[in-house]
């Protein structure tokens, strides 16, 4: 493309420049070749009145020599004889003209130029006295004729190379900003198509290829994010896999010291480390969670009584005391229902595998307004560093844990624009908050929702405080 718009702008201003320089160079000439001839015309036009008033030799050559041209000896006075017996014709100067074309000047009584040896000769008639007519030539050389003709030839041709230079400067400069960006474009393409998902295009040069990069750029995020979405749908449903494994593994421990009871203990070992290396390889990524479409969520009260059932049986074989509350009447919640369960598994499976045997747990439910608050509560030892557990992927060095249970839970409360805190709970352990909104269109702008409403009860307990006083 850039060598096909250089050779369209190298032929389209050489084109230019022959139509313009051509003409204009002939023209040119033509003006040298009649400013030559005006200036004889002048020269012949002052000898003019000396004719008519003598024809003698002598005054002649007088005044013949006093002109330019008659010094520099380009000037010849032709007069004829006049007829009378023994007179003959009067010649002053050098003579370069033919007869003829003298003759033919006298006949028809006006100028007339003769080429000459070296170049041109003006022939111009003049009467005299006698009533005959003289002729009076200048000889003009071929230099004056093209005098200045070469250097304005030479002015136009430089004129001509230095525009077909600078279109073809300017093509080029215009070829490589239209061609980089498609290079540049080529080679994004190329690298994402071999695996280099940070390739990215500049958004520049011409507009077309400004949106086509911004369109590129645009589908790098997209596949960047589906492949994202992708490990971590493979991370979280194989972390899913860690509530079934908890429940063998302890299961698995009541066995006995059989050794078909060592086997399956082992293998149980074995399956939940495989799917600890699932999770650690695949949990780079950040998926969505938020739920999609019109009547998209799930009954908040129905999924936590069904976790809870299932959780049950175990923490009676472990002596754990439960307590359930806020989940006797419906309340829907933007969540998709396995959503719910696997943060639900998350936090009740921390419990079980972060506490010992014979902790009391409880789980309540608060439906406010503008939202459901899930308290997941328990009398074990607690977190010491609440904003670490809550990071990705931390697991404190922990065996069996891969940082990621309380990070679903995030992500699906983030998702309505809600959140999730840790913090000591009435039972003297852990309390893990989880904060649900209604409206899934909040998510991202839970920061602000969270500030006001914290002003909002801070303004609550002053009231409080001053109807006590």
């Amino acid at each position: 493309m850039r060598w096909a718009l250089v050779k369209v702008s190298l032929a389209v201003t050489v084109m230019v420049v022959l139509a313009f320089a051509l003409p204009l160079g002939v023209v040119i000439k033509e003006m040298a070749r009649d400013r030559a001839f005006s200036n004889a015309e002048r020269q012949a036009a002052a000898i003019g009145p000396t004719l008519t008033v003598t024809t003698e030799r002598k005054m002649l050559e007088r005044a013949v020599e006093s002109t330019p041209a008659g010094a520099a000896g380009r000037m010849a006075v032709h007069i004829p004889s006049s007829g009378e017996p023994g007179s003959v014709p009067l010649e002053i100067g050098k003579r370069r003209a033919a007869v003829r074309d003298l003759a033919t000047v006298r006949r028809l009584g006006r100028a007339s130029i003769s080429e000459v040896t070296d170049g041109s000769a003006l022939l111009q008639p003049t009467a005299i006295g006698t009533g005959q007519i003289a002729v009076i030539e200048i000889f003009v050389p071929e230099g004056e004729v093209s005098n200045g003709v070469d250097t304005a030839w030479l002015v136009l041709a430089g004129v001509g190379v230095a525009l077909i230079l600078g279109s073809v400067a300017v093509a080029d400069r215009l070829g490589v900003r239209m061609v980089r960006p498609a290079q540049k474009l080529a080679g994004a393409a190329h690298d994402l198509g071999e695996g280099r998902l940070g390739a990215r295009v500049p958004e520049e040069g011409p507009p077309e290829l400004r949106s086509a990069a911004v369109a590129f750029n645009s589908m790098a995020d997209q596949v960047v994010q589906l492949l994202a979405n992708e490990r971590e749908l493979a991370a979280d449903l194989s972390h899913r896999l860690r509530t079934p494994l908890t429940v063998l593994r302890l299961n698995a421990a009541s066995l006995g010291d059989s050794a078909a009871a060592e086997q399956t203990r082992a293998a149980v070992a074995q399956l939940e480390r495989e799917v600890d290396t699932i999770i650690r390889t695949a949990r780079d990524a950040k998926p969505q969670t938020s739920a999609t479409g019109p009547g998209a969520g799930c009954d908040a009260s129905e999924v936590v009584r069904e976790r809870m059932e299932f959780w049950s049986a175990l923490a009676e074989d472990e002596g754990r005391t439960v307590r359930l509350a806020g989940v006797d009447r419906p309340v829907r919640i933007p969540v998709a229902r396995p959503e719910l369960a696997a943060a639900l598994d998350a936090l009740l499976g921390n419990v079980f595998r972060h506490t010992p045997e014979g902790t009391a747990f409880s789980v309540d439910v608060h439906n406010s307004e503008d939202a459901v608050i899930v308290l997941v509560s328990d009398a074990g030892p607690g977190i010491a560093d609440p904003a670490a557990a809550l990071t990705r992927g931390n697991s404190g060095a922990r065996d069996g844990s891969t940082g990621l249970g309380l990070d679903i839970v995030r992500r699906v409360a983030e998702s309505t624009g809600g959140d999730v805190r840790i913090g000591r709970s009435v039972l003297g352990g852990t309390e893990v908050r989880v904060w649900i909104g209604f409206d899934p269109r909040e998510a991202g702008r839970g920061e602000s929702r969270r500030v006001r409403r914290g002003r909002e009860r801070g303004r609550e307990r002053g009231r409080r405080r001053a109807a006590l006083r």
